[in-house]
């Protein structure tokens, strides 16, 4: 394996950093090559390019924003012997605490971009001079992402749509859903499925909803801090709406009050906040559900009912 790496990046040093790191999905390990330190992550499933190529676009994405830091990609390497590498940069990095309120910032300019890429566009096309075709930069006006992006091992369908309901609905909670009827069968989460969505269409009554890049696992275990500021990474991004962002970092913990009153300072709760977070929360425990099992269906049946009052 470690001659494939060697051959791929093209460097005669190749030499363990003795950083290393084991996660529930792939494994981590840092090495000096000849142009610096590189962290590379493997996994030896078979969706595992599926895995790193969307994690790979994503960073991509989120690099071009110019808003929050994180490892620049490198190299996505397929192995003779199944599973893949990808490359990115290394980071030295260690546990969120003073950048906290900094991480809430950022996270707010990452998903305001989009929108002021609108707002800059349409600034543009009243100014003398400047005309279609002229601008170098551009906004998105659908919910999704070019490619397939995963969430721990699943696969997310990203097809884009015009409306966030259909998308968040179809998309995301009805894929888990469908994923937990083929492997159990639940029929009190069936029940409670055909009458919550009924009840979707009111909970957004309130919101103005415009695509943001979102980070898309948004988890404490996947933010920490440099010696310069905060940091993201294993991101599973698409175009969606922002509180999304906010149900599993509400979720997990590991985020103190710091972070989310800088965030809503940029971007205020709108009506209804509470509610549509319970929403979104719901997607990560029918996907942790899907990941590790039934300990989670009590959280998720809870939170369904919840929603239901």
């Amino acid at each position: 394996m470690e001659d494939k790496l060697k051959k791929e990046l093209g460097t005669a040093t190749l030499k363990l950093a003795g950083h290393g790191e084991g996660g529930c999905i792939s494994q981590g390990q840092s090495y000096h090559t000849d142009t610096g330190e590189v962290f590379v992550k493997t996994n030896h499933k078979s969706q595992a390019k599926l895995m790193f190529d969307g994690e790979m676009a994503s960073l991509e994405a989120i690099i071009k924003t110019g808003t929050i830091q994180v490892p620049k990609p490198v190299k996505v390497i397929e192995l003779a012997t199944g599973g893949c590498m990808f490359v990115m940069e290394y980071l030295d990095i260690r546990a969120l605490s003073k950048y906290s309120r900094q991480l809430g910032e950022q996270v707010a300019d990452l998903h305001l971009h989009n929108k002021r890429q609108l707002e800059k566009v349409s600034k543009e096309q009243h100014t003398v001079g400047k005309g279609a075709g002229q601008r170098e930069d551009t906004y998105v006006d659908k919910f999704g992402f070019p490619t397939i992006t995963c969430c721990g091992y699943i696969a997310q369908e990203n097809e884009w749509q015009d409306d966030w309901m259909t998308f968040y609905t179809r998309q995301r909670l009805e894929c888990q859903l469908n994923m937990l009827e083929k492997s159990n069968g639940d029929r009190e989460v069936r029940e409670l499925w055909s009458a919550l969505q009924l009840k979707i269409p009111g909970l957004f009554r309130d919101a103005q909803v415009f695509p943001a890049l979102l980070h898309g696992d948004l988890w404490k275990g996947n933010v920490a801090e440099t010696g310069k500021g905060p940091v993201i990474f294993d991101p599973s991004s698409f175009y969606g709406h922002s509180e999304y962002e906010l149900g599993i970092a509400g979720m997990l913990g590991g985020f103190d009050s710091s972070f989310f009153s800088a965030y809503h300072a940029k971007i205020p709760k709108a009506p209804g906040f509470a509610h549509r977070n319970q929403l979104y929360q719901l997607f990560n425990y029918l996907n942790h559900w899907n990941h590790f099992g039934g300990g989670y269906r009590g959280s998720s049946i809870r939170v369904m009912k919840n929603l239901l009052k």
